[in-house]
C-alpha cells in the first residue's frame, strides 16, 4: 500500500512538471472576460425577469 501511494505522488509531482502555467497578463485578461461575461448574463437576466413580471401582472 505504501509503494503505491509512494508512486502516486511522484506521478502527480512530474504530471505538475508539465504543467504551463498562465503569465500574469494571460490570468488578468481571461479574469476580465469572466467578470464581462458574468455582468452581461445577470443584465439579461434581470431584464428576461422584468419582462415576465411584468407579463404576469398583466395577465393577474
Amino acid at each position: 500500500m505504501k509503494d503505491k501511494i509512494i508512486g502516486f505522488v511522484n506521478d502527480v509531482v512530474k504530471e505538475m512538471k508539465k504543467v504551463t502555467w498562465p503569465t500574469q497578463a494571460e490570468l488578468k485578461e481571461s479574469t476580465m472576460v469572466v467578470i464581462v461575461v458574468c455582468l452581461i448574463l445577470a443584465a439579461f437576466t434581470y431584464v428576461v425577469d422584468m419582462a415576465v413580471q411584468v407579463i404576469f401582472k398583466g395577465i393577474f
